[in-house]
């Protein structure tokens, strides 16, 4: 029997990291794809599905891909050919490689939406022998849109599989004094790299509807407390304010809102402004071009002078660091 035995992998630890997601070109068809698999999530999208499905491909699915595409066009990375979300994601789990050295821990990632899925990583991971698996979603707020939807895809790909790993998720880190020191880092390095003294900085995190808020979601505090943090520690006369980026759709979002802040600071005579954005763990579409470029121009038109955006963590030392620390906390040595 030993004989035939086939040939199992295990005594592995796997780390899967996991972003959102991005489409896999700027084409119509590749963005209507990725939009049809992240709206059609009943945590992101919390309506009647059967109505909401209606809407999603009769309307939304063929007005919205043009528009999205055309913003993606302008932050795609060419030489790369990816969007810079993927880039950044693959370069952490690199760097996170790096600095493990270790052959019992194989570092991976996956995004929540395209590719690479989880389901195949997580199958990936099992078949290599990982017999437990450490999930880091890279939201440092919770939210039921962004990390519990990790959680929910994480737990139907253990759904399918006979030989299940056992599984650790770090659920959030908003407060962790090495996120908010890197935070300040970037911080400090953009303010040394401009010639102009910030009046405020804005601190623009993702949106989510209201009542989503109201129905429990811890996410407006973890932002709250994050900003309280980087005012707190970044010991400056310059303020930072909470704001929230990316609304879509008719009802209330959480406020204020990144847009019409902007707009007022600049028609309240305000003509120097720094844009952080500390939910966002790599730079994409909401950070450069929502931000960066409608954001900016938004503030021009309405009187403001100086308007720039802090890059995000990216695969800064200071982010692997702390994406080290936050895995070495749940690592555990199999034998």
């Amino acid at each position: 029997m030993e004989k035939n035995h086939p040939k199992v992998e295990y005594g592995k630890t796997g780390v899967l990291v996991v972003n959102l997601g991005t489409p896999d070109s700027t084409s119509w068809f590749d963005i209507r794809k990725y939009l049809k698999e992240f709206l059609s999530d009943r945590r992101v999208i919390e309506l009647n599905p059967i109505i909401w499905q209606i809407i999603l491909n009769i309307f939304i699915l063929n007005l919205r891909p043009s528009k999205t595409a055309e913003a993606y066009k302008k932050i795609w990375l060419k030489k790369e050919n990816m969007s810079p979300l993927r880039y950044f994601t693959i370069m952490q789990t690199k760097g996170l490689s790096k600095k493990i050295k270790d052959e019992s821990i194989i570092v991976d990632y996956a995004m929540r939406y395209g590719n690479p899925s989880i389901r195949n990583k997580m199958t990936s991971l099992q078949k290599n022998g990982c017999e437990n698996i450490i999930i880091l979603p890279l939201y440092p707020q919770y939210a039921a849109a962004t990390t519990a939807t990790v959680c929910d895809e994480v737990y139907r790909s253990l759904m399918k599989m006979r030989w299940q790993p056992s599984l650790q998720i770090i659920p959030h880190y908003e407060s962790e004094p090495l996120y908010i020191k890197a935070l300040i880092n970037s911080l400090q390095k953009k303010i040394s790299e401009i010639n102009w003294k910030p009046d405020l900085i804005v601190a623009s995190y993702h949106g989510i509807p209201k009542k989503y808020f109201d129905k429990g979601d811890p996410y407006h505090c973890y932002c709250q407390k994050t900003t309280r943090l980087l005012n707190e520690n970044f010991k400056s006369e310059i303020e930072i304010k909470t704001t929230f980026q990316s609304r879509f759709g008719p009802q209330e979002w959480l406020q204020p809102y990144t847009d019409k802040t902007i707009e007022k600071f600049a028609k309240e005579g305000k003509k120097n402004i720094l844009v952080i954005c500390p939910g966002f763990s790599s730079d994409c579409v909401e950070t450069l071009e929502e931000i960066a470029i409608q954001g900016k121009e938004i503030f021009l038109q309405n009187g403001g002078k100086n308007f720039e955006v802090v890059p995000c963590l990216n695969d800064n030392e200071d982010h692997i660091e702390l994406l080290l620390f936050l895995i070495k906390k749940y690592l555990i040595k199999q034998k």
